[in-house]
């Protein structure tokens, strides 16, 4: 790897949930992904390298660019295939291309992880004017989740919506903070936290260095 580049995470999702991919793919500018489909995210920084990580992904293995997005410290960058085999193939590749694995990435990092119950109908209106994904309604209960690196809350929004009937408000995954809101019954939302602290906690990395913006 070289020494100016920092790997800050790899996520690989075995197979996308329907809400899930059509977030993505309504924020998408590249190959809209589907559900069932299997993806690589990967986040670096400086993100400008994205480009020539993408570049080895499809030119050795049969998969689609979904997202390639530079940011002002950082850069992602997406693929995705229904052939999970390709698409491991593909990260195992860029990940080769950088000379480091996976776990050398930073591990989840979560700053902000709270359950508003029975929200006000005008506060669920306030949320809805900037959604990313569903709909949130009076007297339902939000989760919010900022983690960093970025990358990792897309894991995080994908194993929620396999655990439990959440709906996915809001998914942001450029720059420094990932961030998550999800609208529920009280059960739904318990069981998509406990998915999501299952997943972070699972996720090796090395520790957090001095965050700066995205």
């Amino acid at each position: 790897m070289s020494a100016n580049v920092e790997l800050r995470g790899a996520v690989h999702l075995d197979q996308m949930q329907p809400q899930f991919a059509a977030t993505i793919a309504a924020n998408s500018d590249g190959y809209f992904p589907v559900a069932g489909e299997s993806a690589f995210w990967l986040e670096v920084r400086p993100g400008i390298v994205v480009n020539r990580l993408l570049d080895v992904a499809l030119k050795t293995c049969d998969v689609r660019p979904g997202a390639l997005i530079t940011e002002r410290h950082y850069g992602s960058l997406e693929v995705h295939s229904p052939d999970q085999g390709q698409v491991r193939m593909a990260g195992e590749a860029i990940l080769r291309e950088l000379g480091v694995s996976a776990e050398d990435g930073i591990a989840p990092n979560l700053l902000t992880d709270e359950i508003v119950r029975q929200i006000d109908d005008h506060h669920a209106m306030l949320i809805n004017r900037t959604r990313a994904g569903m709909l949130v309604l009076g007297k339902d209960t939000l989760y919010t989740l900022e983690v960093t690196p970025a990358v990792h809350v897309l894991l995080a929004a994908n194993e929620a919506e396999k655990a439990s009937a959440v709906r996915i408000v809001g998914l942001g995954h450029d720059g420094a903070v990932g961030r998550l809101r999800l609208a529920g019954s009280d059960a739904d939302i318990e069981q998509a936290v406990a998915a999501i602290h299952r997943a972070m906690e699972g996720t090796p990395g090395r520790a957090a260095p001095e965050e700066v913006g995205g």
